[in-house]
């Protein structure tokens, strides 16, 4: 039987599918921009073919790899008003120099390979692991990575992103090799005392990879609906829930996953995009069966204070919930009026009027922060990892995309590609 306190979670995350119904009611699988991940793996596999015939050359390539791969996988979202930083290289420098043409059934055997050589050491580590039998404590401990270690490891880490949606496709062998390579970059931590070093931590973390399947937990709006589960069952109950979700969004396109820290908020953007008419068999004497060039653009924008519990974890207290930049005409003018779910303002009320309720107050852990990668853990010890893009701690500005569903542009590029009248 499902227990009051899960039905309050799944209310909860109900009503952010209404958000995505302003959105679509249709949407795409997640096929993120890839052009930009054809160039993530050729910048990977170009970069980690090198022969390191030196320590200093090892050394010299891991930086120049990280460099590379942070550029490569870095928002290219044109709406955004940020400075990037000076790790955030540009896309085009970062592969201007690279000779190369590799097909997409080429790049994908590569970093395939790739992974598939890190999931066979990881395999054989266990294997020794076996034979070795017990030991004390300490030696079971991850040994801290050195620099170049460091390099490789994300780069196994963006890589097995790149071929698998974001982690949202990955096998469980996959899963377990990830989830190796992290516990080692976290025993290796630079910054021991994340949430101190402001300079650090603050800024627009874009994510690039999680273990859960589901690219919207790391949302505060989804780590709040879970934080109302009380019980295993209750947890596995919200789990399913989830999992329904994604399936409800499986024709769509999710592009951008953004994690906007400043000194006392965090601003979760998910960005969407759907196809506006999906079938126009439905609709029209033809039979073809796709959609009309035209999508449904939006981001659902999520907001939390946060409070500092220690030097490694923040409290989120959920605020409110936006849809911005939508491109339907006549609901961003709704939108842009004011419209939001205001999630404190409705767990107040339950917390009010239902006995044993309390308005959800989730944790999250920040177990490794440098000024290019950080990796953070939900109360289930889910991974969530992130590249920082900029210092920024603005939200995107999405004021001027324009409320006309792409048509404009459309007609323009039909007369520029065939019609050509008045050119």
């Amino acid at each position: 039987m499902v227990k009051p306190t899960v039905m309050l979670a799944l209310v909860l995350a109900g009503s952010y599918s209404i958000c995505d119904a302003f959105l679509s009611p249709q949407f795409r699988t997640f096929q993120s921009r890839p052009g930009l991940v054809s160039k993530t793996v050729e910048t990977v596999l170009f970069s980690s073919s090198k022969e390191k015939k030196t320590e200093d050359e090892s050394t010299s390539v891991g930086e120049e790899t990280v460099a590379n791969l942070t550029a490569a996988t870095a928002d290219e979202n044109p709406s955004e008003k940020e400075t990037p930083t000076p790790f955030a290289n540009n896309l085009t420098t970062a592969t201007a120099e690279l000779d190369i043409s590799l097909d997409e059934e080429e790049l994908e055997v590569f970093a395939n390979g790739l992974v598939d050589e890190k999931m066979d050491l990881s395999k054989e580590a266990e294997k020794g692991d076996e034979f070795e039998g017990e030991s004390e404590t300490e030696s079971s401990l991850p040994i801290p990575l050195s620099e170049s270690e460091i390099a490789e490891n994300f780069l196994f880490i963006q890589s097995l992103a790149a071929i698998t949606g974001r982690g949202e496709q990955a096998s469980e062998q996959q899963l377990i090799a990830a989830r190796g390579v992290v516990a080692k970059l976290e025993a290796s931590n630079p910054t021991p005392d994340p949430t101190e070093a402001k300079e650090i931590i603050e800024g627009t973390w874009v994510l690039t990879f999680t273990d859960t399947g589901h690219l919207f937990r790391s949302s505060p709006f989804f780590m709040a609906g879970r934080a109302v589960c009380q019980t295993p069952e209750q947890a596995q109950q919200f789990d399913w829930f989830c999992t329904m979700h994604r399936r409800a969004l499986a024709t769509s396109q999710i592009g951008p996953v953004r994690q906007i820290i400043s000194s006392s908020k965090l601003v979760s953007e998910f960005e969407v995009q759907a196809g506006a008419v999906p079938f126009l068999s439905d609709l029209t004497p033809f039979k073809y069966s796709g959609g009309l060039p035209l999508t449904i653009d939006g981001a659902i924008v999520s907001t939390a204070d946060l409070t500092t519990l220690n030097a490694t974890a923040y409290e989120l207290y959920m605020g409110t919930v936006q849809i911005k930049g939508s491109n339907l005409p006549g609901v961003r003018q709704i939108l842009d009026g004011g419209l939001e779910l205001q999630s404190r303002m409705l767990g107040d009320f339950l917390e009010s009027n239902i006995d044993g309720y309390s308005n959800p107050r989730p944790v999250v852990r920040t177990t490794y922060l440098s000024n290019q990668f950080r990796i953070s853990r939900d109360m289930d010890d889910n991974i969530f990892v992130y590249l920082k893009t900029s210092d920024s701690t603005q939200p995107t500005d999405y004021s001027d995309i324009e409320s006309d569903l792409g048509i404009p542009g459309l007609l323009k590029g039909f007369n520029e590609a065939v019609t050509r009248f008045g050119l």
